[in-house]
């Protein structure tokens, strides 16, 4: 791996000028590296971040790789990591043509990181230097905990897309939080409207008196408005201070409610596990952007690339083999996904929409289809809406925003499923739909989706921790339920609970089945038609890691749920150890 040199330099800044003059916006300074197609396979397991910390599971897939790229040899093209300054790889059989291709992509997707306004909170993070910084973390406990250290990292990294991503996000895009107290929250919010059912005017009055206290005393008007509560009201205090203690702590971050609540981890002994966990998080923290806006984000770099290429004249006598790349990289399969295709197809489709004006009143008013057809207003600002999607929007909102009729059936999409023939006794493929609300849904289950998990206070003499599965239409993965909450376990110091949903079937004969490739209908996690008609239906279970025993209960039955009824207890238990197999008891 080496800096490309000053010829290949030379035509990046030359990309870097035209981007510009198109309207993307990127930091000047960034690095390129030359790589062969052993560097790339060794680093993509890192994500293409030589700094990141080590685990032995980044050994595996590297094996992994090498083996399927002896069985079919392929060479990427580039990869670019979203740090600072900007680092971008290209493979050192690149032509001078097709680096001006790749150069324009990597530019779109370093416009895109620096913009979109999920990626926030790294716009001023150096990853690649903080990365360093970890991994000698790592490597240094490794050296004095020995094996530990990699348990603690596997148990972190089974839940770390329960990381709350949205919420520390939220705190950038919020503006300051109001400097009221608590203590005046809870006045207002509760013991006026719930302990003394104050009337409308009475609550009015009260806030009329607060106000008059800040303008006259200022620093000291909250004080004042207090004194004159406490005097008429002597209960306050020691409801507030109750309401306080019985407030019960509830997260979406499990990596973090585990650091801050867990005993076993706070001993003096054991903090050095809540470290390498925080490195963990921060990880999947940095990573979660890019795995939410795949779509948009290589849609986004597809376009530039596509639009800026032809416009450079320095590719003159290269168009045919441009045509061949750019037809493998953004060619729309009949069945699944390409983010690359689906991604700017929807870019273009957008752009002439607002060129036109469709995203109007005006225009969505028409109900006649040929009046839609030809309605263009010449309003030519396809190019500014764009980038203002590129700013707001992720993939799922990206996808349920702009994917409509008229793009489905330009692209002549569909959504396919598979039917048994019993004549034949084979699987058939079949459309089983060109309708855009189908096609969406397809679309937003395939793209990233966390569970959502909340965790609850502890209770009970056991310190149980408890875990609830807000579920959406998607079941967890069963075979990964053990591990994780075994780990869970080992971290918290204590039992674990987790209540989700799963999918069963009425008999043994109506199972439903699943179709092999997830852009098909019918496939685990969601229930589909072809599921209701076999009998499937979800029922709610508890799983149980106590003293790394594993236990399955039966909360309501398909029948119990519809009638509110809990179901009689069914629970499969199994024993589990950090040194060997589970054990059925």
């Amino acid at each position: 791996m080496e800096l490309i040199d000053q010829h290949t330099k030379k035509i990046m800044e030359g990309c870097k000028a035209r981007a510009r003059e198109a309207g993307l916006r990127f930091e000047d300074e960034s690095l390129e590296y030359i790589v062969t197609n052993r560097d790339l396979l060794e680093l993509s397991p890192k994500v293409m971040i030589p700094t990141l910390y080590d685990y032995w599971v980044h050994d595996v897939e590297v094996l992994r790789e090498k083996g399927k790229y002896e069985l079919y040899p392929g060479n990427p093209y580039e990869t670019v990591i979203n740090t600072r300054p900007a680092i971008s790889f290209y493979n050192d059989n690149n032509h001078d043509w097709l680096n001006v291709m790749i150069f324009y992509h990597v530019l779109g997707h370093i416009d895109f990181f620096q913009n979109n306004l999920f990626f926030r909170h790294t716009w001023d993070l150096d990853f690649a230097g903080q990365a360093l910084s970890d991994k000698r973390l790592i490597a240094q406990l490794r050296s004095e905990k020995g094996r530990w250290v990699d348990y603690v990292i596997e148990f972190t990294r089974s839940i770390d897309n329960l990381v709350a991503f949205h919420a520390e996000l939220s705190r950038l895009h919020r503006p300051e939080a109001s400097k009221t107290s608590t203590p005046l929250d809870f006045y207002f919010d509760v013991f006026l409207q719930t302990h003394k059912k104050a009337s409308v005017t009475d609550y009015i009055k009260e806030i009329e008196r607060y106000n008059a206290c800040m303008r006259s005393y200022g620093d000291l008007g909250e004080q004042t408005f207090f004194a004159e509560i406490h005097l008429k009201h002597p209960e306050f205090e020691s409801l507030y201070r109750k309401q306080r203690e019985q407030r019960q702590p509830e997260s979406g971050d499990l990596i973090q409610f585990l650091s801050n609540h867990s005993e076993f981890l706070n001993r003096a002994e054991n903090r050095w596990m809540i470290t390498v966990m925080e490195v963990v998080r921060k990880t999947s923290l940095f990573f979660q952007p890019q795995i939410r806006t795949k779509v948009m984000n290589e849609g986004w770099a597809s376009y530039w690339h596509e639009t800026l290429f032809f416009q450079d004249e320095r590719i003159r006598g290269h168009e045919v083999e441009f045509a061949r790349v750019n037809a493998t990289v953004t060619a729309m399969p009949r069945v699944g996904l390409n983010p690359y295709a689906l991604g700017m197809r929807l870019f273009y489709a957008i752009e002439k929409m607002a060129d036109q004006g469709h995203y109007s009143i005006a225009y969505r008013r028409l109900r006649d289809a040929r009046q839609r057809r030809s309605y263009d207003t010449g309003q030519g600002s396809g190019r500014d809406f764009l980038f203002q999607v590129r700013e707001n929007f992720c993939d799922f909102t990206f996808i349920h925003t702009f994917v409509d009729q008229d793009f489905v059936d330009q692209h002549k999409l569909f959504v396919a499923a598979k039917r048994l023939n019993q004549e034949r006794r084979v699987w058939e493929y079949y459309i089983k739909s060109r309708s855009a609300e189908d096609y969406r849904r397809m679309l937003e289950d395939a793209i990233y989706h966390p569970p959502r998990i909340t965790v609850t206070a502890p209770g009970g003499k056991d310190n149980v921790l408890r875990l609830v599965h807000r579920f959406e239409g998607k079941p967890l993965v069963r075979d990964f339920v053990a591990g994780t909450l075994m780990g869970i376990e080992y971290l918290w110091g204590a039992p674990v609970t987790l209540e989700t949903h799963e999918l069963v079937a009425k008999s043994e004969d109506s199972a439903p089945s699943s179709p092999a490739h997830p852009f098909l209908t019918g496939y685990p996690g969601v229930q589909r038609d072809e599921d209701r008609k076999a009998g499937a239906e979800w029922q709610k279970v508890r799983y149980t890691m106590k003293a790394r025993k594993f236990s399955r209960e039966v909360l309501t039955t398909p029948d119990a749920a519809s009638a509110g009824r809990a179901a009689a207890p069914r629970c499969l238990e199994m024993d589990y150890s950090l040194d060997g197999p589970p054990v059925t008891t």
